[in-house]
């Protein structure tokens, strides 16, 4: 399992700061997801968006009022099968499907904020891992991944996005909308899918 000091820092910001790494993480994996569903016509990648959005906006509008108990129901159909399929893009896929399903969790129930951070941190790291590996051959590891520049780089945009929520003071509507911007006007995935 990958791990970054990173992770250690994330625990001591608020919960609002966590939902918005996470949600950050899952925006970055969401052209995985969109690269399989063009490739496959097995989803409407569209659903999974509609989702995101939902996250971001419970971040960014308070008067929001949404049932994610619903938006995980819909997410359940659109979670591909690695049995059924036989392209690499799959498994890419069920990773930002599964990251985003540990975010609506740990909407649902607070207790697993914590855990489900460093469970997203983690798979996004292990998805580039998982391609690099397939790549060459070679597994990456805990102890050998700060010699793959793919997952440093990894690590380096998620060490970015913790510092741009670690100085805010306060729930800082403006800080969230310009991440979400930045991620969305250059959508490239953690494994470099552009869309």
């Amino acid at each position: 399992m990958l791990k970054n000091p990173v992770q250690l820092r994330l625990e001591k910001l608020e919960p609002w700061q966590h939902l918005t790494f996470m949600v950050s993480l899952c925006e970055r994996m969401y052209p995985n997801y969109v690269l399989f569903c063009e490739e496959t016509e097995f989803a409407d990648a569209y659903t999974y968006r509609i989702i995101l959005d939902s996250i971001w906006e419970i971040l960014t509008v308070k008067s929001a009022k949404i049932n994610f108990e619903k938006q995980l129901e819909k997410l359940e159909d659109l979670v591909p099968s690695a049995d059924d399929f036989d392209i690499y893009a799959v498994n890419p896929a069920i990773d930002a499907c599964v990251a985003l399903a540990d975010l609506l969790h740990a909407i649902l129930d607070r207790d697993l904020m914590l855990e489900t951070i460093n469970k997203i941190s983690t798979l996004s790291a292990e998805t580039v891992a998982d391609l690099e590996t397939a790549r060459s051959g070679e597994e990456i590891t805990h102890e050998n991944q700060k010699g793959n520049e793919a997952v440093c780089e990894e690590w380096d945009v998620q060490w970015a996005i913790f510092r741009a929520l670690k100085d805010a003071e306060k729930r800082d509507i403006e800080l969230i909308r310009s991440l979400r911007e930045e991620l969305r006007d250059e959508p490239v995935s953690n494994i470099g899918v552009a869309l």
